[in-house]
C-alpha cells in the first residue's frame, strides 16, 4: 500500500479520538439523551453523513455534493442539538439560527458554483484513491464539530444565562463577518461570470482591500459565535472556543489562504499587474483606507 493511502486511512481513526476528546469536554454539564451528551449525539450524526455521502460520491467519482453535505451537516447538527436539549432559551435559538443561515447561504453558493463549474479541481487526484476520498469526507465531519462546536456546546449546555452584551457584541461581529463574507462572494460571482474577465484575476470591490475578504468575513463571524457562545461555557466547556481559532488555522494554515495563493502565483505570477496587486494588498485582513 502506498505511503500516501497509509496516511489517509489513519485519518478516519485519528478523527474519531479527537471527535470523542472533543464530546468528552463539551458534553459536559450538557443535555444528555438515552444516557449520551446530546452534543455526542450530534458529533456522532456529522461523522455519519459524510461516511454515507462518500459511497455514492465515490461510486460516480463526483465531488459536486461535497460542499452541499458538509452544509447541510451544520444544519443538522445544531438541529439536533436544539430539539433534544433542555430548556431552551434565547442564547441558544440565536445561536442556531446563526449557524443555519451562514450554511444555507454558504452552501448555496457553493453548490451553484460547482454546478456551473462542473468540477472542483482540488479533487482530480483524490476521487479515485478510495483511502484518501474517505479521508477527505472524514475531515469534513471533524471540519463542522470544530467549527460548531462553540454554538453547539452553548445549545445543548444546562447552563443558561439571558441574553446580555455577549450576545450583542457576537451578533454585531457575526453580521460584519457575514455581510462581508456573502459581498465578497457575490462580487468574485459576477467578475467570473463576464466573458471579459476570462483569464483575469478579481482585484476590485473588497477584493481590492483583501485577496481574500470573504475568508475574513467567515473568520469573523465564527469569532462572533464564540463570543455569544461564552457566557454560558464553564470548565471543559471552554475548550469549545477553539472553534475560531481552528477556523483561522485552516484557513490561512491549510485547506484556504495557502491552496489559492499557490494556485495564482502559478497562473499570474511573474505579470506586473498581478506582482503590484499581491505587493498592495492584505492577504487577510482588509485595508480600510484604499491607496491613492
Amino acid at each position: 500500500m502506498k505511503r500516501e493511502s497509509l496516511r489517509s486511512l489513519l485519518v478516519v481513526p485519528l478523527a474519531l479520538v479527537i471527535g470523542v476528546l472533543l464530546c468528552l469536554a463539551c458534553g459536559q454539564n450538557g443535555s444528555t439523551l438515552a444516557g449520551l451528551p446530546v452534543f455526542a449525539w450530534a458529533v456522532g450524526l456529522a461523522f455519519l453523513i459524510q461516511w454515507v455521502a462518500f459511497v455514492p460520491a465515490f461510486l460516480g467519482q463526483t465531488e459536486r455534493f461535497f460542499d452541499l453535505t458538509g452544509s447541510l451537516t451544520y444544519v443538522l447538527v445544531t438541529s439536533l442539538g436544539l430539539l433534544f436539549s433542555q430548556d431552551i432559551d434565547a442564547r441558544a435559538v440565536l445561536l442556531w439560527a446563526l449557524v443555519v443561515v451562514w450554511a444555507v447561504r454558504l452552501g448555496g453558493f457553493l453548490f451553484t458554483r460547482i454546478h456551473r463549474t462542473g468540477k472542483d479541481d482540488r479533487f482530480d487526484a483524490i476521487k479515485p484513491n478510495f483511502a484518501r476520498f474517505l479521508g477527505v469526507w472524514t475531515i469534513q465531519a471533524l471540519w463542522v464539530t470544530f467549527t460548531a462546536a462553540a454554538a453547539l456546546t452553548a445549545i445543548t449546555t444546562l447552563a443558561r444565562k439571558p441574553l446580555d452584551v455577549f450576545a450583542g457584541l457576537g451578533l454585531g461581529l457575526w453580521g460584519v463577518g457575514f455581510a462581508i463574507e456573502a459581498i465578497a462572494d457575490a462580487q468574485k460571482r459576477r467578475f467570473a461570470a463576464d466573458p471579459a474577465n476570462r483569464g483575469k484575476f478579481i482585484q476590485t470591490g473588497l477584493w481590492a482591500r483583501s485577496r481574500h475578504p470573504n475568508y475574513f468575513g467567515e473568520i469573523l463571524l465564527w469569532v462572533g459565535v464564540a463570543v455569544i457562545a461564552l457566557p454560558v461555557l464553564q470548565g471543559w466547556q471552554l475548550v469549545a472556543l477553539l472553534s475560531p481559532i481552528f477556523v483561522l488555522l485552516l484557513l490561512t494554515r491549510v485547506s484556504g489562504v495557502p491552496l489559492l495563493e499557490r494556485k495564482a502565483d502559478a497562473r499570474w505570477g511573474g505579470q506586473a499587474a498581478y506582482e503590484a496587486y499581491k505587493a498592495g494588498t492584505p492577504v487577510l485582513v482588509p485595508r480600510l483606507f484604499r491607496r491613492k
